[in-house]
């Protein structure tokens, strides 16, 4: 993560060197706000406004009223089926949570506080095309590595 990366109104930008691929982890550490909404947490193919179209390869979607972990990508401006099978809830108003997202061959496996939440099969295929992290919500966030 360089200096060149933004950090601002709770929202961070961060540019993935050579993208993603398989063995790689992305660690995401912070605390929740006392009332949050939502967190979001998407690996993109770059940097872009809301309107633009570029394709996601995970989205991960926390919503706090839902207890729910929304997971969805989108390929060629297309949304595909949102996943949101979840064996527990790990996210508290108030705490501080570490989330690592692991690239693996076929899938990404999301895991907080070192408990598996999560996994993901990858629908975009050329995974070194995700170049941007970006991660905003209702929280304070501590560390993006």
């Amino acid at each position: 993560m360089d200096d060149q990366d933004k950090k601002e109104n709770g929202e961070y930008v961060g540019e993935i060197k050579g993208g993603m691929r398989p063995s790689m982890k992305l660690v995401v550490m912070g605390i929740i706000d006392k009332k949050p909404k939502s967190i979001e947490v998407t690996l993109s193919c770059k940097p872009q406004d809301e309107d633009a179209e570029g394709d996601v390869g995970l989205q991960l979607k926390v919503s706090f009223m839902d207890k729910a972990v929304q997971r969805n990508a989108r390929l060629a401006g297309k949304w595909g089926p949102c996943e949101n099978t979840l064996s527990f809830f790990p996210f508290a108003p108030g705490e501080a949570f570490k989330m690592e997202i692991v690239c693996e061959h076929q899938q990404f496996r999301i895991l907080v506080d070192g408990q598996p939440l999560c996994g993901f099969t990858h629908r975009l295929s050329k995974l070194a095309s995700l170049t941007a992290l970006r991660v905003f919500g209702d929280l304070q966030l501590t560390k993006v590595a």
